[in-house]
């Protein structure tokens, strides 16, 4: 099992739609050897980690409850992750701007 993978059954509240994306997605990269998606294999990754997402979140709804809930925080409730996330969002808002205002900048 891929270390990056964490449990989403018995979380409270339960696995939100974004967690199960990046589960699936860390399994793709995972059974693929993929570690950057590219132009080449953007469909296809994306695809996979649809259908899987689709397949964990059915599976989840139809599991009993956990007796215990799992023992580690799942990465995306991590305020320090969080806090990751939102600065990225907001870097990458503010290069697509520049793209659309067309101020000259770097890559």
């Amino acid at each position: 099992m891929c270390r990056n993978i964490t449990t989403l059954r018995g979380l409270e509240p339960p696995a939100t739609d974004e967690e199960i994306n990046a589960a699936a997605l860390q399994f793709v990269r995972k059974v693929t050897g993929i570690t950057k998606v590219t132009d080449a294999t953007r469909d296809q990754v994306e695809q996979a980690t649809e259908e899987i997402a689709g397949i964990v979140t059915r599976l989840l709804a139809t599991l009993p409850e956990r007796r215990q809930p799992p023992k580690t925080v799942p990465p995306l409730r991590r305020p320090e992750v969080q806090a990751r996330i939102a600065q990225r969002m907001k870097e990458r808002e503010e290069h697509e701007r520049m793209h659309e205002l067309g101020i000259a900048h770097t890559h």
